[in-house]
């Protein structure tokens, strides 16, 4: 890898959207309280994730993605953990939406974009599920109005952010 390049202009969009950022001294106890920095044994780093946000690290974090914000599961131990209340996974949401805009995200994105599109829901009820669910006494789970989701994903261009794979809202009789 050669030289890192700080993107100052990087730097400042990400602060002015969440200016909480700025209050992070790299203690490490987002680290250390994120279940998925344990799993992945330090692969996935929450502190390193906002010391490259900190230093304007704009291709680390869009293009090459090291360490990689989507396998942040938003459970918030790491907000509700953080000394000095930085909003990290606001943060993380953020530097998400900025990989959206380049096109460069996980194709189990455009999956459960797909699937969000087409039926409502991010992970489509499968029959063993449902009737598994009806075995244990679970209620049923309803997706929410496709014409409405239709609507709000139109309202900010959803489909042009993902590869919809030849899904036409006027195919599908949504939107």
């Amino acid at each position: 890898m050669g030289m890192l390049k700080v993107d100052f202009e990087f730097r400042k969009e990400i602060v002015k959207d969440d200016f909480s950022l700025n209050y992070c001294y790299q203690c490490g106890t987002c680290s250390s309280a994120c279940p998925v920095a344990l799993i992945t044994e330090g692969e996935y780093n929450p502190r390193k994730i906002i010391e490259e946000s900190l230093l304007g690290l704009k291709e680390l974090l869009i293009k090459d993605q090291k360490p990689n914000v989507w396998l942040c599961s938003t459970c918030q131990m790491c907000v509700e953990e953080c000394p000095q209340n930085v909003f990290l996974t606001e943060i993380f949401d953020n530097l998400k939406n900025k990989i959206v805009q380049t096109g460069n995200y996980p194709e189990a994105y455009n999956v459960q974009g797909n699937a969000i599109l087409e039926y409502g829901l991010a992970i489509p009820l499968t029959t063993p599920i449902i009737r598994r669910r009806q075995q244990l006494g679970l209620p049923s789970i309803e997706s929410a109005n496709i014409e409405e989701i239709g609507k709000l994903l139109e309202a900010t261009n959803f489909e042009k952010k993902i590869n919809t794979n030849g899904y036409s809202k006027t195919e599908k009789g949504g939107m």
